[in-house]
């Protein structure tokens, strides 16, 4: 008999990450992903005065720390920002705790103090930044990094008047032509045991993991689906900077950058579909026309995004998973001709068993 799968949440002090306490858990929902912050919703049973005591005393949102165990492994990893005492009508007791992903800490961190890169690697101006924020009093919570490069050098001043948050930094500069995806991976070290909150960057993108695992419908693919969307199409982009106030006697207009219109798209027979951008932050019209012609070229040809369901107990996974390539096999009504074809997994989302219903990961994929 397969032994059940224990998800159990340790609790700990954000700054120091030492162990409040390490507690059981209900009902369980985590996801992460590339691209956005991950979030874990979990509840912690009360029935005794003394569980709910030490509940108590380890949770305290905005300062607490919640990592999330699946046997022995690091599942995921982030901040506590909620906490919600319930009572049912049977007088059972639980608290409900909401958290999310690391970076959601750099949401809560703002540039006081004007930064500047000139000719630097993209790489090194997040470095830079993490290192502002974890240098500043009280500041630290323990975010590791390496040492790579992306070998694309950028000029950036972020000042201190527009008090910009660093994690909106970062994601702009990600964003931006010859960009980058980020994510703050959570992990045990293999060797020592200790938990790990690790800055991964990957230019273009993030990809981990050399052998490639097949996914079947049927089979361990239990269900997908398929969108396909134009609601955020555009063929033709303009985007919007900061405004030139120097001068007082005139107008304050923004700066703005070239019209982008995709010609080639108007003779096949496509309608002409605007769309728009703004940086209120962006002043040089280098780096504006960079972000325009990336969200453009993001906008013509915006990404499918499938997702598929696979049951945990026929397939080996795990979150680190994200950014490895999958082969995905579909034979049904729809790939009546049979689809296999390789997807990069950019998103998790983990259902643990619960009352007969198996353990699911959901996994969100792109064309790598």
């Amino acid at each position: 008999m397969t032994a059940p799968v224990i998800y159990r949440a340790l609790f700990c002090d954000l700054r120091s990450d030492q162990v409040l306490d390490a507690l059981p858990l209900t009902d369980v929902s985590l996801d992460d992903y590339i691209g956005k912050t991950g979030a874990a919703n979990v509840t912690v049973p009360l029935p005794n005065r003394q569980l709910a005591a030490r509940a108590r005393a380890a949770v305290t949102p905005g300062r607490t720390a919640l990592w999330i165990e699946r046997g022995r492994e690091i599942w995921w990893g982030g901040v506590v920002w909620t906490a919600n005492i319930t009572s049912d009508a049977r007088g059972f007791l639980g608290l409900q705790v909401q958290g999310a992903g690391w970076a959601s800490y750099l949401d809560h961190r703002v540039v006081f103090h004007t930064q500047e890169a000139t000719t630097t690697d993209q790489f090194d101006i997040v470095r830079g930044l993490l290192d502002y924020a974890q240098n500043m009093p009280g500041g630290d919570i323990g975010i590791e990094y390496g040492a790579e490069t992306s070998g694309v050098l950028r000029d950036r001043t972020y000042r201190r008047y527009d008090q910009p948050r660093i994690r909106e930094l970062v994601d702009q500069l990600g964003a931006v032509e010859g960009g980058f995806e980020w994510r703050i991976a959570s992990f045990r070290d293999p060797g020592s045991g200790r938990r790990v909150k690790r800055l991964q960057l990957g230019s273009p993108t993030i990809k981990t993991g050399t052998s490639e695992i097949v996914l079947d419908h049927p089979g361990p693919v239990t269900s997908y689906g398929w969108p396909i969307d134009a609601s955020v199409q555009a063929n033709a982009w303009q985007a919007r900077g900061a405004s030139d106030n120097r001068n007082q006697t005139q107008e304050s207009l923004p700066l703005m950058s070239e019209l982008l219109v995709a010609d080639e798209d108007l003779a096949a027979g496509w309608p002409r579909l605007d769309g728009t951008s703004d940086y209120s932050t962006v002043a040089e019209q280098p780096t504006l026309d960079a972000h325009a012609r990336a969200d453009w070229a993001a906008a013509r040809r915006p990404l499918t995004i499938p997702e598929v369901t696979v049951a945990l107990d026929r397939v080996a996974l795990s979150p680190a998973l994200l950014g490895a390539t999958i082969r995905l096999r579909i034979r049904d009504d729809w790939f009546a001709e049979g689809l296999d074809a390789r997807y990069r997994v950019v998103g998790l989302a983990i259902s643990p068993p619960v009352r007969g219903r198996p353990e699911t990961a959901r996994l969100f994929l792109e064309a790598p």
